[in-house]
């Protein structure tokens, strides 16, 4: 796949990676059950600790009955751009799994990790099939919790919003000009040997 941004990256990085980002205009369409399930497939597919893949994906599509719900729950600076995309995926997972030994619930440290990774896979994915996704954190997550019916020993984690990318002129002008790929920090910054120095600071 040929690169569709202008991202620069420290060395040879795939370019299914660096065409990934995060837009906000989208163009309504819908998208069908089995294009979505396809991509959260993709998500099934990550690792997990001991394989015990606690993450869950809770999706509405658009033009569905849960639709409008699941889109009450953003705050309103991300439902003003989200209601145009084709689909909302919660990621949510369970916190503690059962003892190999004795059978017992025990907690799972690394649901949250394992959740994380199982979403950047499916945003993967999405991006291989000709899809948009935007990962949010902003929404009311009590009030999303308990509309999931999701159980008590289950965390809600983010949102992603899936869609066909639109014309940055849908947006506000105050967004418009942000509506293209980030760069990132230097890798020097990010990738440390042996031990952990603070950036700036004398080694």
């Amino acid at each position: 796949m040929t690169s569709q941004t202008d991202r620069d990256a420290d060395s040879s990085v795939a370019s299914f990676i660096l065409d990934r980002w995060s837009p906000r205009a989208f163009t309504p369409t819908e998208i069908t059950e089995a294009e979505l399930l396809g991509l959260l497939d993709a998500g099934r597919w990550a690792p997990s600790a001991y394989n015990s893949q606690l993450w869950r994906f809770i999706y509405a599509r658009r033009n569905t009955p849960h639709w409008e719900r699941f889109l009450s729950w953003l705050i309103p600076f991300n439902r003003s751009w989200a209601e145009n995309a084709s689909a909302i995926v919660y990621i949510a997972s369970r916190t503690n799994t059962l003892s190999s030994s004795t059978g017992e619930p025990v907690d799972a440290p690394t649901h949250a990790f394992d959740a994380g990774a199982a979403s950047v896979l499916i945003q993967l994915q999405a991006t291989h099939e000709g899809w948009a996704t935007h990962p949010i954190s902003g929404f009311d997550k009590d009030i999303a919790h308990a509309g999931l019916e999701l159980p008590e020993d289950h965390a809600l984690h983010a949102a992603i919003i899936i869609g066909r990318r639109g014309d940055a002129s849908v947006l506000p002008e105050s967004l418009q000009a942000r509506e293209q790929p980030s760069g990132r920090h230097p890798l020097a910054t990010l990738a440390l040997e042996g031990r952990f120095v603070t950036p700036g600071t004398a080694d």
